[in-house]
């Protein structure tokens, strides 16, 4: 991901905890604010220590980045997205995490789904 495409600064975060809308499931909290004239969405990750550890947090964060690398033309790009990470994704795989992150953000309505999903 590019730099310009993560949220960092604790600020950026609570902005977007205050300001945007929440949607969850049992994996993940997906919180979303909307911002006009933006031209690529960005994203900010948090996986708690409870979680497990380090290797754990950091692998759940790169699959995540994956998910979202490999489906950037779908997600809306005018908004900023928070997303948590709850206990559970820690033993999901890839293919799990991916499908687990797509309903979430569907009920959210912040991806397009594709035409062979809609079948």
């Amino acid at each position: 991901m590019k730099k310009q495409q993560r949220i960092k600064k604790n600020d950026e975060f609570q902005e977007v905890f205050k300001k945007g809308k929440s949607t969850a499931n049992r994996q993940f909290v997906i919180y979303v604010l909307k911002r006009e004239g933006q031209g690529e969405f960005r994203v900010g990750l948090s996986v708690s220590k409870k979680v497990g550890n380090a290797v754990t947090r950091n692998r759940i964060k790169r699959l995540i980045k994956e998910m979202l690398f490999k489906h950037k033309d779908q997600i809306h790009q005018d908004a900023d997205y928070v997303i948590i990470a709850r206990m559970p994704a820690a033993e999901m795989d890839y293919h799990e995490i991916e499908k687990s992150l797509q309903h979430v953000m569907g009920r959210a309505r912040v991806i397009r789904q594709s035409k062979e999903r809609r079948k």
